[in-house]
């Protein structure tokens, strides 16, 4: 790296609830969302639930002078709802559609017709190469009974794929959003376990915001604190995840997010709680001998390796309860079908009677004939779309389960040539409730 002096970044990032005509207090709180990015001037901003793209481009106009760079990403029915706002020029943009997102009939979620996604910008910053992502995965809306937990791996399985495939020849990598997963969920660790990325909240050397580092507050009007059960004071679901190449070292100087309230203002800026976090990149320094830092390597990739097989099995099976009712589903669906199709042929051996026996008279009145016709063609349609649906559905889950047993049968064949004293030093747990010291993955 040509420049040795370090480069500092402020990162924001903040899911807005910006449902038009359903959120609260809207065009208000979009005010004070830029009044606050104008004041603070951060370097990127990463923002979620901006569904209407005319909200998108008042912010922009607003931040024109603060965040002269910008790009919105559109996908779905009404959108992602994703936006990148720099002070740094964005070079190039791409945007992933997760390939479960929810289902259409669950329309009082409205998921599914948000078209999920990670998007993802190039940027230079102190001529250091940054790939920065914002990503906003499926809602959790119910913790005993989650039924979308499957496509939320399946979403945190495809998301750590386009990181590792798409951050290649990146000295930085920022990860923003909401995620809708616990600390310790299984897509959460699956997602840091694969890509070697490192959470602020936990990296960060002074942090400044809610008890734990929650993003999601019963303080916040604007939560009902029925959401929250069992978690009586809140969670932590929205994340800055970050890693480096080896060309440089990150560190995380300070975080800071919202604590719900605003001062002079009657209502917070949105449900969800803004996160900010300020990175520092040094040179990196080579202060270790080449054996002790290539046994270092080799015991953590050693740990690495043997956790993320764990994860990965975990996931799998996961995977595959979600591929168990999606066929259960479809042959509901297929039967029902079947059923809606015998009764059509039934009412047409009924119609055609007074052709058959001459003289005879139709034996239903005709409006009870063509409503039974409609309910049966509405059967039909149905379920030939819920059947069309399912099976796509299935075979997402079933290629998101081949990719990972594919991952683990690599990684096992990786970790076979291990001597067995890394392995038994990898294994060894830290005490209960401390976090494990992270390794960046190979890439």
């Amino acid at each position: 790296m040509a420049n040795t002096d370090a480069v500092h970044m402020r990162v924001f990032s903040l899911n807005c609830w910006g449902i038009r005509y359903f959120s609260k207090h809207c065009p208000q709180r979009y005010a004070m969302i830029g009044e606050l990015l104008c004041k603070e001037e951060h370097d990127i901003v990463l923002l979620q639930e901006v569904w209407s793209e005319k909200d998108y481009l008042s912010l922009k106009k607003k931040l024109s002078c603060s965040h002269p760079h910008s790009h919105y990403f559109k996908s779905g029915v009404i959108g992602s709802g994703l936006a990148i706002l720099s002070k740094h020029r964005i070079h190039d943009a791409f945007l992933y559609r997760y390939s479960l997102n929810g289902y259409p009939y669950m329309a009082h979620h409205g998921d599914w017709f948000g078209g999920k996604a990670v998007g993802m910008a190039i940027l230079n910053i102190g001529g250091l190469m940054t790939h920065v992502y914002v990503t906003h995965l499926h809602a959790e809306y119910c913790r005993e009974k989650d039924s979308y937990l499957p496509h939320r791996v399946v979403q945190a399985w495809e998301l750590q794929q386009f990181i590792r495939h798409t951050s290649g020849g990146a000295d930085v990598v920022i990860l923003g959003g909401d995620l809708n997963m616990h600390p310790q969920d299984l897509g959460n660790r699956l997602l840091r376990a694969s890509t070697g990325l490192r959470d602020s909240y936990l990296e960060t050397a002074k942090f400044d915001g809610c008890e734990d580092g929650m993003t999601l507050i019963a303080d916040n009007p604007f939560i009902s604190k029925k959401e929250l059960v069992p978690f009586e004071k809140g969670i932590r679901i929205d994340y800055i995840l970050f890693k480096s190449s080896s060309k440089v070292d990150i560190h995380c100087d300070s975080m800071s997010t919202t604590k719900g309230s605003v001062p002079d203002h009657p209502f917070p800026y949105s449900d969800h709680e803004a996160l900010t976090a300020e990175l520092r990149l040094d040179p990196h320094a080579q202060t270790q001998t080449g054996s002790d830092k290539q046994s270092r390597d080799q015991d953590c990739t050693a740990g690495k390796v043997a956790e993320l097989v764990d994860i990965l099995t975990e996931a799998r099976t996961e995977v595959k309860v979600g591929l168990h009712c999606a066929e259960r589903m479809r042959y509901t669906a297929t039967r029902t079908g079947m059923m809606g199709l015998a009764l059509l042929f039934l009412e047409l051996a009924i119609a055609a009677v007074p052709w058959l026996a001459l003289g005879a008279e139709q034996p239903f009145p005709r409006a009870s004939f063509y409503l039974l016709a409609a309910l049966c063609f509405t059967i039909l349609l149905t379920t030939s779309l819920l059947y069309i649906f399912y099976t796509m559905e299935v075979k997402s889950l079933q290629g998101a389960e081949d990719q990972m047993r594919l991952a683990v049968g690599s990684l096992q064949e990786k970790l076979r040539g291990f001597p067995l004293a890394h392995l038994h030093n990898t294994q060894r747990r830290p005490p209960e409730g401390q976090e494990p010291k992270v390794c960046d993955a190979e890439e």
